[in-house]
């Protein structure tokens, strides 16, 4: 079992950056893959990005060359940097941590809001 809190999300202008985190406590950080979820109003919950134990990363294609996932396993941290931000990335950002032996058996985040003004 692990558990999640996500920071960093709030209200940018479209073109701005943010970061976001997520601190990880619980058992087997480095072992488990973890990524980024998102869900915009009325949308389904969508993956953003990645990474791997290994750090081999991942991206939607609506997010690629803007956003970077990358983890700091001596902090049990792992963040999402977002540039280039676009009104339709506007959406509660969810953590994730994959289960050890498989990825659906994960860990939530209790989500963070990120609202990109046009």
């Amino acid at each position: 079992q692990v558990q999640l809190v996500e920071s960093g999300g709030g209200l940018v202008q479209a073109g701005g950056s943010l970061r976001l985190s997520c601190a990880a406590s619980g058992s087997f950080f480095i072992n488990r893959s973890m990524g980024w979820y998102r869900q915009a109003p009325g949308k389904q919950r969508e993956l953003v990005a990645t990474i791997t134990s290994g750090a081999s990363t991942n991206y939607a294609d609506s997010v690629k060359g803007r956003f970077t996932i990358s983890r700091d396993n001596a902090k049990n941290t792992v963040y999402l940097q977002m540039n280039s931000l676009k009104p339709e990335d506007t959406g509660v950002y969810y953590c994730y941590a994959g289960g050890t032996t498989n990825w659906g058996f994960g860990s939530w985040g209790q989500g963070t809001q990120v609202t990109v003004s046009s």
